[in-house]
């Protein structure tokens, strides 16, 4: 299981790999990295996915710098704080908590 504490431990940027995937969704929704490391600092897990290989990753709810609501799906390791993608929940799919997925 995963620590948010454990997170923000690594949230640096020597520490920060992003997939290639990531760097892409984050290009198209414009979201910078100071969004991701706010949205860590500021935020909390609310899903964990534990059978993620090559690690167990989970969805993190915080704010970007501007105060707005992100998702980010992140995992660690011992070294790295690995973002795997983020975006801005839709009010369409989410709760207005952003924690709960409609219909759910």
């Amino acid at each position: 299981m995963l620590h948010i504490d454990d997170m923000r431990n690594l949230c640096f940027d020597k520490c920060i790999v992003m997939t290639q995937h990531a760097k892409a969704r984050l290009m198209e929704r414009n979201i910078t990295i100071e969004d991701i490391k706010n949205s860590i600092q500021t935020g909390e897990i609310i899903k964990q996915y534990e059978d993620d290989s090559p690690f167990p990753s989970c969805l993190l709810l915080g704010l970007t710098k501007k105060e707005s609501p992100i998702h980010v799906v992140a995992s660690i390791d011992n070294e790295y704080l690995y973002i795997i993608t983020a975006y801005y929940p839709s009010e369409n799919e989410w709760e207005i908590d952003y924690k709960t997925r409609r219909g759910r």
